[in-house]
């Protein structure tokens, strides 16, 4: 990890996190393959699929039979723990204000019609796993937006199946469809349609890059929630952290491919007992080579006066997890401006986040928090203002209408409103 000394240090460091350039392979290669998706349909995707996943695909869609296996597959102690996490995100998002409203006063009826989306499509990712748990994060809190309709992709294996977790995951959330298909040909049926791919208004989920720009060139023809970078946490360490916990913190997000791990503290005795016990986990972790990559090349330390310095660190860099392990933990909340989640004490790990806390997983990176949130209900939902004026509630605010609209030199407009004040009385 790179080691920051003192506060001006530490925020230039983070000045810059959110200027992220487009990389133009990347993007041409995404945009050639969006076209002929666009072009072609089904053929293109199940040559794009043969082309990067390995496997010629016949149905682009996992047979029904397949899903109701899924469950007979799975270990018993796996399928209740998928059951648990689908109750609590559930749970969780259904406390979240879900409803418009209206206000009748005056002859003026405003209000708020709260509608869901028709179509969502969920993406979860595949590759070296299978993330069952980013699909329950997107498609239970558009299940309980209302959601009529939810799709969801994610890459098949060499043999073409998608593995029983993910299978059983798309049921426990209420998932109608379920799409073998992955990378960027996945976004390009889920947003332009195919033969057998019916076209959604939205699509949410992370991805690797080629999915991700294909979400950015996609977006207008159909709707997506943010542009998700690769995971981050910034763990805030007080003197009284337990430096093994802080490490274990750190390591759950370095192990994911180019993570970016993070610390602030104020007590070097932490700082110190913190890269030893780095050390120590590295020894014996499965993942320890994309972890100690993570670390290596993205892994920040700020080391800082106080807590006050730390949190204006931590607000700076805007991470999408915080991790606050100091002795109150609730005492620093009111510091925090900018965050995708915020995780308050020992017991309250990034990691159990992931998979059964309850908020949605898929949180705002690379900075993104200082102007976005976690995936939530109303991600799902439209917000549509409704308005309705009696002749006495147009009579009384219509002339400032008029006013304001020749000032703007739109003149249709202002008649468009004198039609309904009736003649100036001075003109009669």
């Amino acid at each position: 990890m790179r080691l920051i000394r003192g506060l001006a240090a530490s925020l230039d460091a983070v000045r810059d996190r959110g200027r992220v350039g487009v990389d133009a392979d990347v993007a041409s290669a995404v945009r050639t393959l969006l076209d002929d998706v666009r072009t072609r349909g089904d053929a293109a995707v199940r040559d794009a699929t043969e082309r990067f996943d390995g496997v010629r695909l016949d149905a682009l869609q996992v047979p029904e039979a397949r899903l109701a296996a899924a469950a007979d597959e799975l270990d018993p102690d796996l399928r209740a723990a998928i059951d648990l996490a689908a109750e609590r995100i559930a749970a969780f998002h259904a406390r979240q204000p879900a409803h418009g409203f209206l206000d009748a006063r005056d002859g003026a009826t405003l209000g708020q019609l709260v509608r869901p989306i028709d179509r969502v499509g969920v993406y979860a990712p595949g590759g070296t796993a299978p993330l069952f748990s980013s699909l329950l994060m997107c498609a239970v809190p558009a299940r309980v937006a209302g959601v009529p309709e939810i799709v969801a992709a994610t890459p098949p294996g060499p043999d073409g199946e998608v593995p029983a977790a993910v299978r059983y995951a798309a049921q426990a959330a209420g998932v109608g469809t379920l799409l073998r298909i992955g990378g960027a040909q996945a976004i390009a049926a889920l947003a332009y349609g195919t033969e057998s791919v019916d076209r959604v208004d939205k699509i949410v989920g992370p991805g690797n890059r080629f999915v991700v720009e294909a979400k950015r060139q996609a977006f207008g023809a159909v709707g997506i929630e943010s542009l998700p970078g690769p995971t981050e946490t910034l763990v805030v360490a007080g003197p009284d952290a337990d430096p093994q916990h802080v490490a274990a913190d750190l390591l759950a997000q370095a192990e994911h491919l180019d993570a970016r791990p993070a610390l602030a503290t104020w007590s070097e005795a932490v700082l110190d007992a913190t890269v030893q016990a780095l050390e120590d986990r590295l020894v014996d972790l499965p993942t320890a080579e994309e972890a100690r990559a993570s670390l290596e090349r993205r892994g920040l330390a700020f080391l800082v006066a106080d807590a006050g310095e730390a949190m204006r660190v931590a607000n700076a860099f805007a991470p999408e997890h915080l991790c606050l392990l100091v002795e109150d933990p609730w005492a620093l909340l009111p510091q925090v401006r900018s965050a995708g989640g915020v995780f308050l004490g020992a017991h309250a790990m990034e990691a159990a986040g992931d998979y059964v806390a309850g908020p949605s997983h898929v949180m705002p990176t690379m900075a993104t928090a200082r102007f976005a949130s976690a995936v939530n209900v109303r991600d799902f939902q439209k917000v549509i203002p409704l308005v309705a004026l009696s002749p006495e509630a147009i009579a009384r605010i219509g002339p400032a209408a008029v006013r304001m609209a020749r000032a703007e030199r739109l003149e249709a407009h202002a008649r468009a409103i004198e039609a309904r004040l009736g003649p100036d009385p001075d003109d009669l």
